[in-house]
C-alpha cells in the first residue's frame, strides 16, 4: 500500500513545474516574493512544493520553512503563530550573533504584543472586570508570563493589570509593524540567510479567519527582507474567504476575493488536471514500486523517463518496450501494465485526473488482495479491479451484480446480457442498458460473465453492499463535502450553490454526494420533501448520474412517496429523457399506494407515446 501524503518521487511529471518555482525561489531580483501553487484537493501541491524544497538541501545560504496553519487552528492566532514559526526556525539554522540575538529578541516582543492586541477584546472583561488571572496566562507576552509564573495565588492583580495597559499604551505599537519589517531584514542580513523560503500548506483547510489572518502575516513579511512564500491551496478556497469577509461592501462590483489574491500571490502555478496516459504512468509507477526490488524500480523508472524524454508527446507505456530492453524486469511488471492500461481512461474521466483518489482507490485493491490471501483465496487483480470500477462509479448496479451472483453461486446470466449489450425491458438490470458509462465499463478486460465464480470479489466489498451504511464522506475533497452540506441544509440558496459547484467535482465525489443524500432520505420514517427535491436536482447534473437516480428511485416504496414530489420526478424525467424509466417506476408506486395512484395517472397521462 501506499501512504496517502506527499511524496519526494516524481511520478506526476512535474520536473518541468518544479524547475519553475525552483528558478522563481532563487532569482534574487524578485525577492522579496509569493507563489501560488494552485490546484484541486489532492492533485500533488504539497509533493510539488516538497520536491522543490529539497533542492535546496544543501544551500547553507537558504533556510526553508513549512508552516501548517491548519495545526495551529483553535489554539494559536494565525498570524503570530505564522510569524513565531519563522523566527523559531531561524534560531534553530543559525547559531546567533550578539547583534541578532538582541535583534531576534525584539521581533519575539513585537509577536507578543500583536498577541496582546490580538487577544485584548477576548480577554478584556475577564481581567479588568473581575481581575481574573485564570486566562492572563494564554495571552504570552513575556513581561507578563514572568509575574505569574508558577505563583497564580500570591499575584499582584494591580500590577498585572497595570503592566497590560502600559503595553497597550505604548506608543512603540503604533509604530510595530513598521519596526518589525526593519528589523527583520536586519536579522535576515545578520544571520547570512540570502532566502527565507516559508511553504503554507494546508491554507485551504483552515477556517475563513485563520485564512485571512495568514494571508495578512504574508503581507508583512512581502516589505521585509529575502523571503520567498508559498502558498499551495485550492484558490477557489482562498477567494471564497476573502469574499466572506468582504461580501458587505456596498457598490462591490468586482470579484473581491480573486482581486485581492492576485495582490498577494506575484507568480501563480497551476497545476493541471492529469489526463488519461498521465494517470496510466501515475499508476504505473506505483504498481512498479510494490513488485520490483529498489535497484530494479530505480532502474525502469530511469529507462521509461529516458523514453519519455526522447518521444516526449508520443510516449506510450508499453510491454513490448520495457521487454525488449529489461526483459527480466518487464516479466515481473507484466500483469501491472494491464491493470494500469485498464484503469487509466476511467480513472482519470471519473476522478478527473486526481492523484489522491487514484491512490486511494489503489489501496483498496491491494487492501482486498491482501484479505484474500489471508483467507486462502487467490483472486485476479484485473477482475477486481473491474469490479471495484462498477462500486466507485456506479454503487447502485455493484449491488444489484452482486446480489444476482450471490443467489446464482457467483455466475449470472444477466451480467453476461449486460456485456452483451441484450438486456431486455424485463432484465432485472434493464435501467442501465442506455447507460453510456456503463456500456464503456462493459468493454474492458476480463468480461466478469467468463468468470466462473464472482462470489469472492463482491465477499470483500461487503461494506459497500448495505445502501444504509453511508462511508462516503470520508472519501470526499473538502469541496465535495461543502456541496453534501449543502444540498443536505435544505435551504433554497444551499441547494442552488451546490447545482453551481457540480463542475468543480469529479463523477465519483458527484455518485458518493448522491448517494449520501439518499442514505439519508432513506433512514428517516417519512421521506423529507426537501432532501427528495435536493437528491433530485443533484442528480440532474451530470448525465453519468441518472441511472443511479433511477436506481434508487426504483428501490423506494410507493408508500413514502407523496404528491407534493410528483412534480419533481416528471421533471427530472423531462430533463434526462428517461420517460420509459420513470413511467416502470411510477407504475409500481401506484400499486404500492392506491392513494397516490390517481395524481400518478393525472402527471404521467399521455407520457411515453
Amino acid at each position: 500500500m501506499w501512504k496517502d501524503s506527499e511524496t519526494e518521487l516524481d511520478f506526476l511529471d512535474f520536473d518541468y513545474l518544479i524547475n519553475i518555482l525552483k528558478d522563481i525561489i532563487e532569482d534574487e531580483t524578485l525577492l522579496p516574493s509569493s507563489v501560488g501553487v494552485y490546484g484541486d484537493w489532492g492533485s500533488g501541491k504539497s509533493s510539488l512544493i516538497s520536491m522543490s524544497m529539497n533542492t535546496f538541501n544543501k544551500d547553507e545560504d537558504t533556510v526553508c520553512l513549512v508552516f501548517n496553519g491548519w495545526l495551529f487552528e483553535g489554539y494559536e492566532d494565525a498570524k503570530t503563530a505564522l510569524m513565531g514559526s519563522i523566527l523559531d526556525k531561524i534560531q534553530e539554522n543559525r547559531k546567533l550573533s550578539k547583534k541578532a540575538a538582541i535583534c531576534i529578541s525584539g521581533l519575539y516582543k513585537s509577536i507578543d504584543k500583536m498577541k496582546l492586541l490580538k487577544n485584548g477584546v477576548k480577554y478584556g472583561a475577564d481581567i479588568f472586570l473581575t481581575g481574573g488571572i485564570g486566562t492572563i496566562t494564554d495571552l504570552t507576552l513575556n513581561s507578563i508570563v514572568s509575574k505569574v509564573k508558577d505563583k497564580t495565588k500570591d499575584v499582584d492583580t494591580d500590577g498585572i493589570i497595570k503592566t497590560i495597559k502600559d503595553e497597550l499604551s505604548n506608543k512603540e505599537i503604533r509604530q510595530n509593524i513598521k519596526e518589525f519589517q526593519k528589523s527583520f531584514a536586519e536579522l535576515l542580513k545578520e544571520t547570512k540567510i540570502k532566502r527565507l523560503v516559508v511553504f503554507i500548506d494546508e491554507l485551504d483547510r483552515c477556517s475563513p479567519d485563520t485564512i485571512l489572518e495568514t494571508l495578512e502575516a504574508i503581507r508583512l513579511f512581502l516589505f521585509a527582507g529575502n523571503t520567498v512564500f508559498i502558498i499551495g491551496a485550492d484558490e477557489r478556497h482562498i477567494s471564497y474567504a476573502v469574499k466572506r469577509k468582504f461580501d458587505k461592501i456596498e457598490g462591490q462590483q468586482i470579484d473581491i476575493g480573486k482581486e485581492y489574491l492576485e495582490k498577494i500571490i506575484q507568480y501563480p502555478i497551476r497545476i493541471p488536471r492529469l489526463n488519461s496516459k498521465e494517470v496510466e504512468f501515475y499508476i504505473t509507477c506505483l504498481l512498479f514500486q510494490k513488485d520490483l526490488s529498489d535497484e530494479e524500480f530505480k532502474q525502469v523508472i530511469n529507462f521509461l523517463k529516458e523514453q519519455k524524454q526522447i518521444k516526449f508527446l508520443d510516449f506510450t507505456l508499453d510491454y513490448t518496450i520495457i521487454h525488449a530492453t529489461l526483459p527480466e524486469i518487464g516479466e515481473k511488471v507484466k500483469d501491472s501494465l494491464a491493470v494500469s492500461k485498464q484503469l487509466s481512461s476511467v480513472l482519470a474521466n471519473g476522478l478527473n485526473g486526481n492523484p489522491r483518489h487514484c491512490k486511494r482507490f489503489l489501496n483498496s485493491l491491494v487492501m482486498r488482495e491482501k484479505m484474500a490471501h489471508y483467507k486462502g483465496i487467490e483472486i485476479d487483480r484485473k477482475v477486481l479491479a473491474k469490479v471495484m470500477l462498477l462500486e466507485y462509479f456506479k454503487s447502485p448496479l455493484f449491488r444489484k451484480i452482486a446480489q444476482l451472483q450471490s443467489s446464482e453461486k457467483g455466475k449470472s446470466k444477466e451480467i453476461e446480457l449486460l456485456e452483451l449489450g441484450e438486456l431486455t425491458e424485463e432484465s432485472e438490470l434493464r435501467i442501465w442498458k442506455d447507460d453510456k458509462w456503463v456500456k464503456e465499463w462493459c468493454e474492458i478486460e476480463p468480461k466478469l460473465s467468463e468468470i466462473d465464480d464472482l462470489r469472492p470479489y463482491f465477499y470483500f466489498s461487503r461494506e459497500s453492499l448495505d445502501e444504509k451504511f453511508d462511508t462516503s464522506v470520508k472519501k470526499l475533497s473538502p469541496k465535495a463535502k461543502d456541496i453534501l452540506d449543502k444540498l443536505v441544509s435544505k435551504t433554497k440558496v444551499g441547494i442552488n450553490e451546490a447545482i453551481k459547484a457540480a463542475e468543480e467535482i469529479n463523477d465519483y465525489e458527484s455518485g458518493e454526494i448522491l448517494q449520501s443524500v439518499f442514505v439519508k432520505i432513506i433512514s428517516d420514517t417519512s421521506v423529507d420533501n426537501d432532501l427528495f427535491k435536493a437528491f433530485i436536482e443533484w442528480g440532474k447534473t451530470k448525465e453519468i448520474l441518472y441511472s443511479n437516480v433511477l436506481s434508487n428511485l426504483s428501490g423506494l416504496s410507493g408508500e413514502r412517496i407523496n404528491i407534493s414530489l410528483i412534480p419533481v420526478i416528471k421533471d427530472f424525467m423531462n430533463e434526462s429523457k428517461k420517460i420509459t424509466e420513470v413511467l416502470e417506476i411510477t407504475k409500481k408506486w401506484a400499486q404500492e399506494n392506491s392513494k397516490l395512484k390517481p395524481a400518478l395517472e393525472r402527471s404521467f397521462k399521455n407520457q411515453g407515446e
